[in-house]
């Protein structure tokens, strides 16, 4: 498919998906959305897709927010609407993804595109890269789960203040709340997010899936987390994957595990 405002490219069953709005610093508006949710769906059934990094054009933004522009004269029905088509159609998507979803953040993350790096499963950022949720300046909140998946990911106390004080924070502050998993230079983020990927899908894609689902579940208070964890575990058992990494590991070889 022809997509307006990200670009894809698929090598070594590494997924890059690039938002290219650089002249809007990458901002979010529908049809970025859209057609995020398209390339996120689409790469579910591609079998040659082992991973996925989401990044921003330029060294400037990963995604600096929201296009207000569209979402300015809103009621509060179609604000709410805009919030869970949202969440349905791409952040919760990313975060339940069957493939690991990485954010390489250069630059800016800012609103919506801080929320859009909270719903990938990693995240690696570059040494110039500023996070913050400005929504309180506009009279807004976080609406694309930013209020939940912060709080999981590094407490309440920081999240408030965050949130609250609509303040940014720098990279290394970001990696020592626990927000981020590594902090690069500019120049080594794209090399070092390729790196940890391409370790992720070396290994077996089944029981990276149930671990995702495992993971997620001890977030969703629906859920017994414990229960999905040894319910995921059992069914490793019947996969091929498990058989496959249990005859290498016997006979002293790595394994060799296929894409479904």
């Amino acid at each position: 498919m022809n997509f307006q405002n990200i670009i894809t490219e698929l090598e070594s069953n590494i997924l890059k998906i690039t938002i290219n709005r650089p002249t809007k610093l990458n901002a979010l508006n529908k049809q970025t959305l859209e057609e995020l949710h398209i390339a996120i769906l689409d790469a579910q059934d591609n079998k040659e897709v082992g991973g996925i990094i989401l990044t921003g054009s330029g060294e400037k933004a990963f995604v600096a927010g929201a296009d207000i522009s569209e979402f300015s004269n809103y009621s509060v029905d179609e604000g709410r609407k805009l919030a869970f088509n949202g969440q349905d159609d791409v952040f919760d998507m990313i975060a339940n993804s069957e493939k690991p979803v990485l954010a390489a953040i250069n630059g800016f993350a800012l609103g919506g595109g801080l929320e859009l790096a909270l719903a990938c499963h990693i995240r690696i950022a570059s040494e110039n890269a500023k996070l913050g949720f400005p929504e309180v300046t506009l009279g807004l909140i976080p609406g694309y789960g930013g209020t939940q998946r912060l709080t999981q990911l590094i407490g309440k106390g920081r999240a408030m203040e965050m949130i609250l004080t609509a303040n940014m924070i720098d990279a290394n502050e970001a990696f020592n709340y626990g927000l981020l998993n590594k902090v690069t230079t500019a120049e080594e983020l794209m090399p070092t997010c390729l790196k940890m990927m391409e370790t992720i899908i070396s290994r077996s894609p089944t029981a990276i899936s149930a671990a995702i689902r495992a993971i997620n579940a001890g977030f969703n208070a629906a859920n017994d987390g414990f229960m999905v964890e040894i319910e995921e575990f059992g069914k490793c058992f019947g996969t091929e994957d498990f058989k496959e990494g249990v005859n290498a590991f016997l006979e002293k070889r790595k394994p060799v595990f296929l894409r479904k």
